[in-house]
């Protein structure tokens, strides 16, 4: 609607100053040409907005001037106290910050927009975190969250997956993110994009240097790159599979990053369901022996002599008195 478009140009204003039409328009999702059109409605209705042209100009409000915009919807005004509940500024240390901002926030609200709202925080709750992902380990995000504001490099001491000794970088960060209950630091090293898990960093510290981003380059870019990278990384190995039918929900549960599509009917067997995976080496469908006698590999043949091997060494482990070797 035009008139909340109208409300948003204003609150963007009053927020970020100077705003360029283009920078407007891309995120109002309508065309230069429409915002200009909607800063005449706002002039003519009294606001003393104006625009420069040039190189360094744009769209901006007389200095000095402010208004007070309680005009949220009884949607938007939901949207705000689901976000309570989602837990991220929990690890920030933002609990208090929160309940206050909310508090403010329901003070400005219209009355007619306070009970939903109110219910809202009752009604909904978010738990970011999957089911049995086991204990976590504890994250201090304390001095990440101050570093990346300082805008200067930082130095990390870091431990990667399955290693024990530390490595030190000096990277650029971006910011920090919140993945599925776990916390990444988005930093460049050496103009490349990298993640680092925050509950892997040993120590951070800030350097004397200025960060160097890349220019036009924003957290949400870096973030969504990185995750391509991570979810469109070739499969070493293509694995067939077929699982029991009354155990099809829980292997997709369970196997889901490594399912390349959705499950198909086995033509010899209705009692299957036949599963196509991928690996990023040979030895990774050993994954596949918790489902035991439940499950059978159909290819490619390395992936049988694998499972065979593993299974032969579990039959040896288990197959005698329990006194071991």
């Amino acid at each position: 609607m035009k008139s909340d478009r109208l409300l948003s140009i204003l609150l963007l204003l009053q927020t970020r100053g100077r705003v360029p039409a283009s920078e407007l328009a891309r995120r109002l999702e309508v065309s230069t040409r429409t915002v200009y059109r909607d800063v005449e409605s706002l002039s003519a209705a009294g606001v003393p907005v104006y625009a420069e042209r040039g190189r360094h100009g744009g769209i901006a409000l007389l200095p000095g001037f402010r208004t007070d915009v309680t005009g949220l919807t009884t949607d938007e005004a939901r949207a705000l106290f689901v976000l309570a509940a989602q837990g991220a500024h929990t690890a920030l240390g933002l609990d208090d910050a929160l309940g206050s901002a909310l508090r403010k926030v329901m003070a400005a609200l219209p009355a007619p927009h306070r009970p939903a709202a109110e219910l809202t925080g009752r009604r909904i709750l978010v738990d970011p975190d999957r089911w049995m992902s086991g204990p976590r380990a504890a994250v201090d995000l304390g001095d990440l969250h101050t570093a990346v504001f300082t805008d200067l490099r930082l130095r990390l001491r870091y431990r990667h997956s399955g290693e024990t000794r530390l490595r030190t970088y000096t990277v650029d960060p971006y910011g920090l993110v919140a993945k599925a209950g776990t916390w990444y630091l988005v930093a460049d090293r050496r103009g490349r994009p990298r993640l680092f898990r925050a509950d892997r960093v040993a120590s951070v510290a800030l350097t004397d240097a200025p960060v160097r981003r890349r220019p036009g380059v924003e957290l949400a870019e870096v973030w969504q790159q990185l995750r391509r990278e991570v979810e469109e990384r070739p499969a070493g190995v293509e694995v067939t599979a077929r699982i029991r039918r009354d155990r099809l929900d829980m292997a997709v549960r369970i196997l889901g990053p490594a399912l390349t599509g959705p499950p198909r009917s086995d033509a010899a067997d209705d009692g299957w369901a036949v599963l196509d995976l991928a690996y990023p080496v040979i030895d990774a469908v050993r994954q596949l022996l918790q489902f035991s006698d439940l499950l059978e590999v159909l290819a490619p043949p390395e992936a049988r002599r694998v499972l065979a091997r593993a299974a032969a060494g579990i039959g040896e482990i288990y197959g005698g008195d329990g006194t071991g070797p």
